[in-house]
């Protein structure tokens, strides 16, 4: 049985084309499709889905399910109100994400784990309870991300006298996970710069940094220790990256040799719930524990001065970077009523105020 899993992020779409039972192996075919500026997040996921539509013409064979990870709602009515008599599910990313860490043995059956998804616009960090898949909590933060990244890097170049686009930053920034040293030249006066690994690694570490506080704080708030962390979306191929926050949190390091695919090889075990469930059981938020009370020691004025100054200077840099790459993230719903799309909802439990 042919199916899709396609994951819908603020970049884009990443589609995968395999066997049911097959989501673990190298795909039949797949696709990435970039977001265009201006496009709502309809637009290059049901361009991936047309494409695997051809791959599967081509084969003789016909899709018998697809699924589509979302983590925000707006993206979620977008694909919806778009879908027209596409048969497909939406399903919520934790829980594709789960899904396949579970189906390939990487999760732990009991305890919590941290994912860490670093995609394109920022990172969002869910804390999970393994033995029920219910969501203890979830953080969002776009001051880390992989257009971060990118604008980082053409800042670093510009300096240089080197002045690239965007798509050329990132395809360096990917050079970068595999080879120690890459040669950048500008386009139109044809100067070059030598750019290595470290240097990128300098760039990005005050954002690692950055990020592990922000990991720190969720499991404050939720009182649960984790037992490992998933490192998940294109960012986290970068070796040094994942060095890093094994050491900064002291927690064991899950990672998939394609972690940018793992929400897409979810969604294609999801997919094969199509021809026998009219409706997909979505993640759970669980109560959080109360935290045991406990007076926390006095922070010095030193300390605070300057972490205050390095999240505003590491927010302020990387966010005056975007602003001129920046694309929208308002997708066009065309006001249409919805259609009969089968729904992965994510059913939520209002958590008592402590």
């Amino acid at each position: 049985m042919l199916v899709l899993g396609v994951s819908a992020g603020a970049g884009g779409a990443r589609a995968m084309l395999t066997h049911s039972d097959q989501p673990h192996l190298p795909p039949i075919d797949r696709c990435t499709v970039p977001r265009r500026a201006g496009a709502g997040i309809e637009e290059p996921v049901f361009t991936a889905i047309n494409l695997m539509r051809q791959a599967a013409a081509h084969r003789d064979e016909f899709v018998t399910g697809i699924a589509v990870t979302c983590r925000s709602t707006l993206h979620e009515n977008a694909i919806r109100a778009t879908a027209g008599r596409s048969r497909l599910t939406i399903v919520d990313e934790p829980l594709a994400q789960l899904r396949y860490l579970r189906f390939s043995g990487q999760l732990p059956d009991e305890g919590a784990v941290l994912l860490y998804d670093l995609g394109a616009a920022g990172l969002t960090v869910t804390e999970v309870e393994c033995r029920t898949d219910a969501i203890l909590a979830v953080r969002r933060s776009t001051i880390l991300g992989g257009d971060g990244h990118d604008a980082l890097l053409r800042w670093h170049l510009a300096h240089g006298g080197i002045n690239i686009d965007k798509p050329t930053s990132r395809s360096y920034k990917e050079a970068l996970t595999h080879a120690p040293v890459l040669t950048a030249s500008d386009p139109h006066n044809g100067r070059r710069m030598v750019v290595t690994r470290s240097d990128f690694e300098e760039l990005a570490e005050a954002g690692i940094h950055h990020s592990a506080s922000y990991v720190r704080q969720l499991v404050d708030e939720t009182g649960v220790p984790p037992h490992a962390m998933a490192l998940l979306g294109g960012c986290a191929r970068n070796p040094r990256i994942r060095d890093s926050l094994s050491q900064l949190l002291d927690l064991p390091v899950i990672y998939d040799p394609e972690p940018e695919f793992v929400s897409a090889r979810g969604a294609v075990l999801m997919a094969t719930q199509l021809p026998s469930a009219r409706r997909v059981r979505g993640a759970r938020f669980a109560q959080i524990p109360a935290l045991r009370p406990a007076e926390t020691p006095p922070v010095s004025k030193r300390k605070l001065v300057a972490a205050l100054a390095v999240t505003a200077a590491l927010g302020a840099t990387v966010v005056g970077l975007l602003s001129t790459n920046r694309d929208s993230n308002r997708p066009d719903t065309h006001g249409t009523a919805p259609t009969p799309v089968e729904v992965a909802g994510t059913p939520v439990d209002p958590v008592p105020s402590r």
